[in-house]
C-alpha cells in the first residue's frame, strides 16, 4: 500500500467536511431525537445555490447568499415538515424526513435537467499549493483548521450562552423544559439554523475540491457524516467531529491501495457495524437509562 502525504491531507480534509455535516445530524438528534435524513440534500442544495448565484453575481455576494439561503431552507424544512408532526409518532417524522430528502433531490433534478453543474473556483482557497512535496488545493489545508475553529465556537456557544443553556436543557428533558418556560420552537429553529449554516460552509469546502454538483451529490457525504455521528456517539458534538476525521482519514488510506480502493465506501459502513457491535452508543455516547 503506497500511502503518501496526498492521501493523509485528503483524509484530514474529507474528515473536516464530514464533521461539518455530522454536527447537523447530531444536534438535531440531541434536541428532537430525530435523524434528519434531508440534511445531506440541504448540503447539495447549498452547492447548487452557489453554482447559479455565481453565474449572475460576484462571489462576495454569492457566498453570503449561499449561507443565508441554506439557513432559510433548513428553517423552512423544520417548520413545514417537522414542526406539525411534533406530537406524532417518531416513525411519521422519519418518513417525513425521507420525503423531504427525495423532494429536494427531484427538485434539483428538475432544475438542472440531471446534468452535472460545474462549481465555480473560489479565488485563493481553490489555488494549488505544495506541502512536503505534495501538490494539493489550499482548501485541503483550510478545511481542518476552519472546522476546528467552528467547533470551538459552537461548543462555547452551547456552554456559555443563554440559548446554549436552553439547548442543553431541551436535550436532557423536552417536557420539563417546556414547563420551565423555555421556548421550544425557538430552540429547535436555532438548532436547524446552526446545522444548516455548517452544512453550507461544508459545501463551500467540499465542492471546491470536487467541482461537480448533481442532485445526488449530498447522498454519500450525508450518509458518511451520519455514520460519523453514530460512530462518535450521536448527540455528542466532539464525538461527531472525531468520528468524521477517523472515517475521512481511513477511507483515503484505503484509496491509496488501487486494489482495495473500490471498497473505500464499504469500509465506512463496515466500521460502523463493528463499533456498534462493540459499543452500541458510539465512542463518546452515554448509556441511556430508563427512569422508573
Amino acid at each position: 500500500m503506497n500511502i503518501t502525504i496526498d492521501h493523509i491531507l485528503a483524509g484530514i480534509s474529507a474528515g473536516g467536511q464530514y464533521a461539518l455535516i455530522a454536527i447537523g445530524y447530531t444536534m438535531v438528534y440531541g434536541i428532537l431525537r430525530l435523524i434528519n435524513f434531508a440534511h445531506g440534500d440541504v448540503f447539495m442544495v447549498a452547492g447548487l445555490i452557489m453554482v447559479y448565484a455565481s453565474a449572475s453575481m460576484p462571489l462576495y455576494f454569492s457566498i453570503p447568499l449561499v449561507l443565508l439561503g441554506t439557513v432559510l431552507l433548513g428553517v423552512l424544512i423544520e417548520r413545514a415538515a417537522y414542526r406539525p408532526l411534533r406530537s406524532a409518532p417518531r416513525m411519521s417524522v422519519m418518513i417525513s424526513a425521507i420525503g423531504v430528502s427525495y423532494l429536494l433531490q427531484n427538485l434539483a433534478l428538475y432544475i438542472t435537467g440531471g446534468l452535472p453543474q460545474v462549481y465555480p473556483a473560489i479565488p485563493w482557497i481553490s489555488d494549488s499549493v505544495t506541502i512536503l512535496g505534495a501538490t494539493t488545493k489550499r482548501v485541503t489545508l483550510i478545511t481542518p483548521v476552519l472546522t476546528i475553529l467552528l467547533v470551538v465556537v459552537l461548543v462555547l456557544l452551547i456552554r456559555y450562552t443563554k440559548i446554549g443553556m436552553a439547548m442543553r436543557a431541551v436535550s436532557k428533558d423536552f417536557e420539563t423544559s417546556q414547563l420551565m418556560g423555555i421556548k421550544i420552537n425557538s430552540v429547535i429553529s436555532t438548532t436547524f439554523v446552526i446545522g444548516s449554516f455548517l452544512a453550507a460552509v461544508g459545501s463551500l469546502l467540499y465542492f471546491s475540491s470536487y467541482t461537480s454538483v448533481v442532485p445526488t451529490s449530498g447522498a454519500m457525504p450525508g450518509l458518511k457524516a451520519f455514520v460519523a455521528a453514530v460512530f462518535g456517539g450521536i448527540g455528542s458534538i466532539p464525538g461527531a467531529v472525531v468520528g468524521a476525521f477517523i472515517i475521512g482519514i481511513c477511507e483515503n488510506i484505503i484509496k491509496a491501495n488501487t486494489e482495495l480502493s473500490i471498497f473505500s465506501d464499504a469500509f465506512t459502513f463496515a466500521l460502523l457495524i463493528l463499533i456498534l457491535c462493540v459499543k452500541p452508543t458510539g465512542l463518546f455516547g452515554e448509556k441511556a437509562t430508563d427512569k422508573v
